[in-house]
């Protein structure tokens, strides 16, 4: 058993098999899920994992060369969206039904527990070397 870094086997593996901007939605459990991509659900029970436990937990495992986020964080979740700037410089923002439509594209969807508005981002794959 892996002693470090992400435990769960199902997310593991699908990291594992990002390239090169491949896209990487994170988000709470209100998002509606596109069908298409791959989906690791770690949702518990409402608030548990929180958004920025998973967003943590990703960017140590990935590289992020760019991401998108709904604007509408900013008024409706303003923690989520401290965390977002923080955490991603050169954040994008668009309408939130936007982030709807490029989640489409996204080679995996991971689900949290969070139950605020708008803690969703997607992220773009980047390359190590």
């Amino acid at each position: 058993m892996k002693k470090h870094g992400i435990l769960n086997r199902h997310l593991a593996g699908a990291l594992a098999e990002l390239g090169h901007g491949d896209g990487v939605l994170v988000c709470d459990a209100g998002m509606p899920i596109p069908d298409g991509p791959r989906v690791v659900d770690l949702a518990f029970r409402a608030g548990v994992p929180s958004f920025a436990e998973v967003l943590e937990g990703l960017l140590e495992e990935l590289v992020v060369e760019g991401a998108t986020a709904a604007s509408e964080v900013r008024e409706a979740n303003p923690a989520a969206a401290r965390l977002l700037s923080d955490r991603l410089p050169g954040l994008g923002l668009v309408p939130h039904e936007r982030l709807k439509e490029l989640s489409a594209d996204a080679r995996l969807v991971v689900r949290t527990g969070e139950a605020r508005p708008y803690a969703n981002v997607l992220l773009r794959c980047g390359v190590f070397f």
